[in-house]
């Protein structure tokens, strides 16, 4: 019965003719390499030849340029009085111009401050001062070079004050378009908030 039940399978798998073989070999894919025709056209390619350079170059193209006349206006002829006023800067009438224009740019900007940590025990203490600090500040605007100049109490707060100032940020000067560096002093002030 099981060999019966078999051979109908195989009958129908088949397709009715019971010829399972051929069928196979009829629908088998071929896997493998490609096979491609031995008539091969090989071309040969040439570079062109360049074509040979003009003996002479071409003339330039001509421009008519118009002639400008330059007009000189004199300057007209005024009477004016003498004024015996000396320029340094010390007569009551000009003012002090000596002491104008020393910074050049304007007082020191900072674009960036960072406020200074208080010491703590400083603040136990309830001990309040300042630092005065001198530094250099450079083309980008940053510190270097820090130094204590002044300090109430002294040794106290110089530390705090040194560390905040060189996170600070600057406005750079600028002499002819070029940034320079130039030398600054700040104070710094310790003051306990009321409670």
């Amino acid at each position: 019965m099981t060999v019966s039940l078999f051979l109908f399978m195989l009958f129908l798998i088949a397709g009715g003719t019971g010829d399972l073989k051929k069928e196979e070999e009829a629908s088998s894919i071929r896997f493998g390499p490609v096979e491609l025709d031995d008539d091969l056209q090989i071309r040969q390619r040439a570079k062109p030849k360049p074509p040979p350079p003009p003996k002479q170059p071409p003339p330039p193209p001509k421009m008519n340029i118009q002639n400008i006349q330059k007009v000189i206006t004199p300057m007209p002829n005024m009477n004016m009085p003498k004024l015996d006023i000396p320029v340094s800067g010390s007569g009551p009438f000009l003012g002090a111009f000596a002491s104008v224009g020393d910074q050049g740019d304007g007082d020191v900007i900072p674009l960036v401050r960072i406020q200074p940590q208080y010491p703590r025990r400083a603040a136990i203490a309830k001990i309040e001062g300042f630092v005065t600090v001198e530094f250099t500040i450079t083309v980008t605007g940053t510190v270097s070079d820090p130094n204590v100049v002044d300090a109430k109490p002294p040794r106290v707060f110089d530390r705090e004050a040194i560390r905040a100032i060189l996170k600070w940020k600057f406005k750079p000067r600028i002499i002819d378009g070029v940034a320079v560096p130039r030398r600054a002093t700040q104070t710094l002030d310790f003051t306990l908030a009321d409670n």
